[in-house]
């Protein structure tokens, strides 16, 4: 019987299952048979051999027992009818000999000779033993014995020799054979259709599984259930449902974000498309000239939250040509970032400044952090007025390396200090502009450094500090330590 149709497809994807475990199945028994058959034949021969070996060890001891010695030289006595006895064989053909070592015959059949060592060979007077021979093309199985007399030197010893055709052997093996191999006929195809029959009811779960997950509606991301299924195929189950739980909170995070993205978007588009309208109607030129400067700030903040919202998503997402952290010297990085905000701060009036305490030397990727100081630099500039201070530096601290943004502008309270790092919180009473998406970037890009991010009122006067504490890297990274906040 064959095995089903084996569906292949594109790429590296594997056969079908069935098919898989029948050839794994049946690819040893087709394997095993003929060696199967082999020893079967080894052991027949073996046992069709064992009787007849033993009629003629009978022959020999009966020939042995009318050798005698007389005055040291032997003598036989073997009549017709004993003759007749050892050669009355319908199938076989037998034949015996009666020889001294000196190669003289005393009886028996002149047309079967004695063996070439007959004079040489070793033996234990009186023990019968067995080897094969051939006569005329016809293989032998002999069966000799040497005998003497007490005090009888070796080569004075006689040899006794019945040797008989193979053909009563081969007919007894051949039946044993064909005894234990024309069942497996019969065996073996029954064995198939049985493995045929128990593979299709063993997969039949795995079918059910595949109809169940091929009825679900493309947005049903509820749970399999693991009523009625194979203990084997619970773990698959379990980890397909951990799939789609995670999926279903990457969809239900997704729609969110789309939808208070648009919701965001939508204010500075309509507010664009009302100053064009505006400038369109206008023919005052200093009039047409606020409208566009209105224009330009409209774009420059659209093009701030679209650019704020891409790289949220390429954060959250992993984007693998930012993943890449090395150690580096956030120190140097700070200072380097701070330099490139002075001409904005100038331009608020607010005094911005950076003090340092030495090399700081964390993990992490450059990129991703020049991103969050950014957005933490921008908000304390943000929520600063004119006239006042906004401070980064960087402070070690143990086995961890803390960079804070300090600032003297509105302040927040304890209630908002966790809510202003969801996505698109602002506070109420900030009189700012900005998408609400600045301290979201932070959080994100800090838990992919296992640090710890905070916002919370200052400690030493009015205003607010940022801080995001990271663990110190040293020979080998701190991986798995858990970061809190200070």
């Amino acid at each position: 019987m064959k095995s089903p149709p084996k569906t292949r497809r594109t790429g590296d994807s594997q056969r079908s299952l069935f098919g898989e475990i029948l050839d794994w199945m049946l690819a040893p028994l087709l394997f095993v048979w003929p060696i199967s058959i082999a020893l079967t034949h080894y052991f027949a021969n073996n046992v069709a051999a064992f009787p007849y070996d033993q009629a003629l060890r009978g022959h020999v001891s009966a020939i042995s027992r009318q050798l005698k010695f007389v005055g040291g030289k032997p003598a036989i006595n073997l009549p017709g009818s004993a003759r007749a006895v050892i050669r009355a064989d319908e199938i076989d053909t037998v034949y015996f000999h009666v020889y001294t070592r000196q190669g003289r015959l005393l009886a028996g059949d002149k047309d079967f000779p004695p063996p070439a060592d007959l004079g040489s060979a070793i033996a234990e007077p009186g023990e019968i033993y067995f080897r094969d021979d051939e006569l005329n093309g016809q293989e032998l199985r002999v069966a000799y014995s040497f005998l003497n007399d007490a005090g009888m030197a070796p080569e004075q010893w006689v040899l006794v020799e019945v040797g008989e055709t193979l053909e009563k052997r081969a007919q007894l093996a051949n039946k044993i054979i064909a005894s234990v191999i024309i069942p497996q006929f019969i065996i073996i195809p029954l064995a198939v259709v049985l493995v045929w029959f128990g593979l299709t009811k063993g997969l039949q779960p795995l079918t059910r599984l595949r109809e169940t997950i091929e009825a679900r509606q493309s947005a049903d991301l509820s749970p399999i259930s693991n009523r009625r299924v194979p203990e084997e195929l619970e773990p698959l189950i379990g980890a397909f449902n951990a799939m789609l739980e995670r999926m279903k909170r990457n969809v239900d995070a997704q729609q969110r974000f789309i939808a208070d993205a648009a919701h965001q978007m939508r204010t500075p588009l309509a507010g664009l498309k009302t100053q064009a309208q505006l400038a369109q109607r206008e023919s005052n030129p200093r009039q047409l000239q606020n409208s566009l400067r209105q224009i330009a700030t409209g774009v420059d903040r659209a093009s701030r939250l679209v650019n704020q919202l891409l790289t949220l998503v390429r954060t959250e997402a992993g984007d693998q040509l930012h993943q890449k952290q090395e150690p580096l010297d956030l120190d140097q990085l700070l200072r380097e970032t701070v330099e490139d905000w002075v001409m904005r701060a100038m331009e608020r009036r607010i005094d911005l400044g950076f003090e340092t305490s030495g090399p700081a030397i964390i993990r992490g990727n450059a990129f991703l952090l020049r991103e969050m100081v950014n957005n933490l630099i921008d908000n304390a500039l943000r929520y600063t007025p004119g006239g006042g201070q906004v401070t980064a530096r960087v402070v070690g601290h143990g086995d961890f390396a803390i960079l804070e943004v300090e600032d003297s502008g509105i302040g927040i309270s304890e209630e908002q200090a966790e809510l202003v790092f969801e996505r698109f919180y602002r506070v109420d009473d900030a009189g700012t502009e900005g998408s609400g998406l600045g301290l979201a970037i932070v959080r994100e890009i800090a838990d992919q450094h296992r640090a710890a991010a905070s916002l919370g009122p200052n400690p030493r006067g009015k205003g607010a500090i940022a801080r995001v504490i990271f663990p110190a890297w040293y020979d080998s990274t701190a991986v798995g330590q858990e970061v809190k906040p200070v």
